[in-house]
């Protein structure tokens, strides 16, 4: 708020919560709406330790008033306002407007996500914005309100990635209203459907989401596009300042402060294509698809933003899709695709800042069309790694994939199991959803005895067989975790929750933050095993129509 360029038609106050175009500026003041009668749920106990807070903060008072929404009696320095963001929207590379209500892309932004404070702690610096807080000019006519269902799945899949090693936002804490409720559409109980059959009244919740910045690649589109149709005189200083603002959050350590922006701008671009493609090539590791990849919910900060219809692959598909509504193009395997579509947006979105020097034009360029070639590599690197081998081979990686599908083994069992380097495929069974005939008994030990060999003739191998085993194994188990949290997991979960009962979701959190260790045979026997086939094709499990 001190940095930026507030909109110059908000009120001070930050009562400004009917949906209205916004022309110009970088944010709006909002007062989030308090949701009535919080009661605790959760609180991240990694986050809060590394933020220096005792756990006993989770559930005082004044913490609870302010993570539920309510600023009026926040201390100074802190403020009794919080701000929200517009944005632009595209879709696999294609601008759209008609999502803005008034189709012309001024009122498209947070419509339930407000910051609320931006604070340096322990040398670091933190945005907290939160989740159902109510609603902003951006609300598009709806409520501003998230439900407990969605909020408890985007708090534990932040405590998962983080856990994984997986670039994210993080969880703070999570609340619930124990009388405020919304009607959603969503499934009947053991409903196939694609999309929801029913409205359902569902307990209102605010989580706090956590990152260094809450940048979007669709954020800065917007100042592109303003600035490449000059909608306004500030148009192209607006672009340059939330540009200028980014490289501050999220890349001060990488470019120097003292370049000029043109620089900057390219500096800018290469930094982000390293992250993007780190951060995708990770998603593939893990087995997530984020469902609905779009320029908004991708964070130009290079990390995990917004899980909304995420999830996690149970059965290995490579066009595996939660969303109904998502088609293969943001499914599982097409997420480099996807990726290098925001890249080409992000950087549409910085040439009005280069028109006058056709060097760096051409230097970003360059960037761009590169963005194919640093991710394969990365996803080669990664595939070696899940594998256990020092190169990447194209052949046993593209029979295994076939071997995978036309088993199909579950992704996570799978690759932990391979882990431990079998002798014969027995133990590799145990990912297998259905016993495989003769013929594929013999591809699959015909393929372990390939893998073994590669694996065996490492570069840096030596002649101690048991000990290269021994390393390899222990690599792989750090790469491979043996915990998923899958969706047929967090659905009683936050079934249970809302009935009064969090107990599941505060046990998930414990397993989930420990997903490469092993754990006590009582969480293996629970956690550890293949979709129930009860789950399959279950509305709001195998599929959803959208989170809310």
């Amino acid at each position: 708020m001190d940095t930026l360029t507030c909109d110059p038609e908000a009120t001070d106050d930050g009562v400004d919560q009917a949906p209205r175009q916004v022309f110009s500026g970088h944010y709006v003041p909002v007062q989030p709406t308090p949701i009535d009668d919080p009661e605790y749920v959760a609180h991240s106990k990694d986050l809060f330790h590394e933020l220096g807070l005792a756990d006993s903060m989770a559930e005082s008072e004044g913490f609870v008033r302010m993570f539920s929404g309510d600023l009026s009696q926040v201390p100074a320095p802190l403020r009794k306002v919080g701000w929200a963001t517009g944005y632009a929207l595209s879709i696999y590379g294609t601008e759209y407007y008609q999502q803005c209500p008034f189709q012309t892309g001024n009122g498209y932004g947070d419509g339930r996500a407000i910051s609320v404070l931006e604070a340096v702690i322990n040398d670091r610096r933190w945005e907290m914005q939160l989740k159902g807080g109510g609603r902003t000019p951006y609300c598009r006519g709806a409520d501003g309100r998230a439900v407990l269902r969605s909020s408890v799945r985007e708090f534990l899949a932040q405590e998962y990635m983080y856990a994984l090693g997986v670039p994210t936002t993080r969880s703070l804490s999570l609340y619930v209203s124990k009388t405020e409720k919304v009607q959603r559409p969503w499934y009947s109980e053991g409903s196939t459907s694609l999309d929801p059959d029913r409205l359902v009244e569902e307990p209102v919740a605010i989580s706090t989401r956590v990152a260094s910045s809450f940048l979007r690649v669709g954020q800065i589109e917007l100042f592109g596009r303003r600035a490449r149709k000059r909608e306004h005189p500030s148009a192209l200083k607006e672009l340059e300042q939330i540009v200028l603002h980014l490289i501050d959050r999220e890349y001060a350590e990488a470019i120097d402060s003292q370049l000029g922006i043109a620089e900057k701008a390219v500096l800018l671009a290469r930094e982000f294509r390293g992250r993007l493609t780190s951060l995708v090539a990770n998603w593939i590791r893990v087995g997530y698809c984020q469902g609905n990849f779009n320029s908004d919910n991708c964070a130009a900060g290079g990390f995990t933003l917004d899980y909304g219809p995420f999830g996690f692959c149970d059965a290995f598909d490579p066009y595996f899709q939660p969303w109904t509504g998502g088609g293969r193009h943001f499914a599982f395997w097409n997420q480099p695709a996807a990726a290098e579509r925001n890249f080409a947006m992000f950087c549409a979105a910085l040439q009005p800042l280069l028109a006058s020097d056709k060097e760096a034009s051409q230097q970003l360029d360059d960037i761009r069309s590169g963005f194919v070639a640093v991710m394969q590599k990365e996803l080669e690197a990664m595939w070696s790694a899940k594998l256990g081998l020092d190169r990447f081979d194209a052949s046993l990686f593209g029979e295994l994939a076939q071997l995978m599908v036309q088993t199909p083994v579950d992704y996570t069992i799978f690759f932990r199991e391979l882990s431990s380097v079998p002798d014969d495929i027995k133990p590799l069974k145990k990912s297998f959803y259905r016993d495989p005939d003769e013929e594929m008994d013999k591809r699959w030990s015909e393929w372990l005895v390939k893998w073994k060999s590669l694996m065996l003739n490492r570069s840096d191998a030596n002649n101690d067989q048991v000990r290269l085993i021994d390393d390899v194994s222990k690599q792989m188990k750090s790469v491979n975790p043996k915990y998923c949290l899958r969706e047929w997991l967090l659905a009683p979960a936050y079934q249970r929750a809302a009935k009064g009962d969090y107990d599941s979701i505060r046990e998930l959190q414990v397993v989930m933050t420990q997903p490469y260790a092993e754990q006590s045979k009582a969480v293996e026997d629970k956690y550890y095993r293949l979709k129930p086939q009860e789950y399959c094709n279950l509305g709001g499990v195998s599929h959803m129509s959208c989170s809310s």
